[in-house]
């Protein structure tokens, strides 16, 4: 197992169990309740009293710190089962509710996420938010700590983010929702079959809509000028590959 080459700080916690017992195939986001950097993050982690630590951790500038290796098992979730199977993340977060993350830290959470899955051979992040679905990976390979303790990890702005952040990496990995049932292919006004084409963001901030207008409303935003699938297009709007929604193509170019 290999550690992220994204990481700008690492230092090692004693509060981890060596080697790991499982094939890492789950994702674990925290909030870390402090708007800290990784070093800040990594360094806590190293020096407390607390058994706590996490594999990574997003700081609110959008650094990456590596505070248990991949390889073995990080204490951050309540439950040994979970944490022996997952990657672990802390990001920094507002100390209150709904612990609000910078749009740096989730930019940088989104880039961390991507590289593990690809790493790890995860070829899609699975999100239901299904508590009765924990370790059946092959339906959903995400799970938050409120589920395994009385707390409000990993905070209501993270948790609602999970479908949005889901579809996003899987965007990125080249892989549909796995939720969304097969769609036939889209066909034009004269019957032909509509081919998917790349195309590239051009706006800092783009929304995604439930549906094909700004009257539907927004379920994500992209924010990393990348390129991405279009697999039906309706007058000037474009549905993602990845089933996060529509986007304006106003704002795109064809790649």
């Amino acid at each position: 197992m290999s550690n992220s080459p994204l990481v700008t700080y690492s230092r090692i916690s004693p509060n981890r169990t060596s080697p790991r017992n499982h094939k890492i195939d789950t994702i674990t986001i925290h909030c870390i309740v402090g708007q800290w950097t990784a070093k800040q993050g990594c360094d806590y982690f190293a020096t407390t009293g607390r058994e706590c630590s996490a594999n990574y951790v997003v700081g609110k500038d959008g650094s990456i710190g590596l505070s248990v290796e991949e390889q073995d098992r990080s204490w951050c979730s309540s439950s040994r089962s979970n944490d022996h199977r997952a990657i672990t993340i802390e990001v920094a977060s507002d100390t209150k509710h709904p612990y609000k993350v910078t749009d740096q830290a989730l930019a940088a959470l989104i880039d961390l996420l991507v590289d593990i899955c690809r790493r790890n051979g995860i070829k899609a992040l699975l999100w239901k938010g299904d508590k009765s679905l924990i370790g059946q990976v092959d339906k959903q390979n995400m799970t938050v700590h409120r589920w395994f303790a009385n707390k409000a990890c990993p905070g209501d702005y993270l948790y609602n983010l999970h479908p949005q952040i889901a579809a996003q990496v899987n965007e990125r990995l080249g892989a549909a929702a796995p939720a969304e049932p097969e769609k036939k292919p889209s066909q034009t006004p004269s019957g032909a079959t509509f081919t998917p084409y790349l195309v590239r963001i051009t706006a800092s901030v783009l929304n995604i809509r439930k549906g094909p207008g700004t009257t539907y409303a927004v379920t994500g935003q992209i924010k990393d000028r990348g390129v991405y699938t279009i697999v039906e297009q309706k007058g000037n709007w474009g549905r993602l590959k990845s089933g996060a929604g529509w986007i304006s193509l106003s704002y795109t170019k064809k790649v």
